[in-house]
């Protein structure tokens, strides 16, 4: 596995030695030794979640506050923009973003470590994403923060309006946001 840390260097894509043959593809998509040595973190992963969703569904952005969820994110259908925004404070990179697109054909993982909101855009007709958590999911823990919040600026490359839940369309700007130290 290949590991390139992205513009904020904590948030790092994670390339695996894919194996192509006549038959197609193999490749292992997640081993706890390998991905610690490669990383240097000491992650270890407690939930696994599966979600599927249709072209122009932009959800997040999403974090838990007192229980931080680092995630491990790869997509295993379609294509995605996937997004991280540092909510540290104390960071040299606090309220900065950064995106990759991740899609099945590329193999791509993406780990967002515990103290960023995360969120995407379906790129592709449907998209399915596997991630693995840090922490468990806490339904009162859950945060947001709107997509289009003006002080952080994602640029997003939408086609149209994005598809958001009543959640999502109804979350609030940074400036009400519970933030890290």
């Amino acid at each position: 596995m290949r590991v390139v840390p992205c513009s904020i260097p904590d948030v790092l894509l994670i390339e695996p030695r894919v194996f192509y043959d006549a038959r197609g593809f193999f490749f292992e998509s997640f081993n706890q030794r390998e991905f610690n040595r490669a990383t240097g973190l000491d992650a270890s992963f407690v939930q696994d979640n599966h979600c599927c969703s249709h072209e122009g569904v932009l959800r997040g952005l999403h974090y838990q506050f007192a229980r931080p969820q680092g995630k491990l994110i790869r997509v295993v259908r379609g294509a995605v923009f996937d997004v991280a925004v540092d909510l540290r404070k104390s960071s040299p990179t606090f309220r900065q973003w950064v995106a990759t697109e991740l899609s099945a054909q590329e193999h791509r993982q993406l780990w967002i470590p515990p103290g960023f909101a995360h969120g995407f855009l379906v790129l592709s007709e449907t998209a399915e994403l596997l991630y693995k958590t840090t922490d468990y999911y806490e339904p009162a823990d859950e945060r947001r923060i709107a997509w289009n919040e003006p002080s952080i600026g994602v640029q997003w490359p939408l086609r149209r309006e994005p598809v958001l839940s009543a959640l999502d369309a109804a979350a609030g700007g940074l400036d009400t946001a519970s933030l890290f130290d």
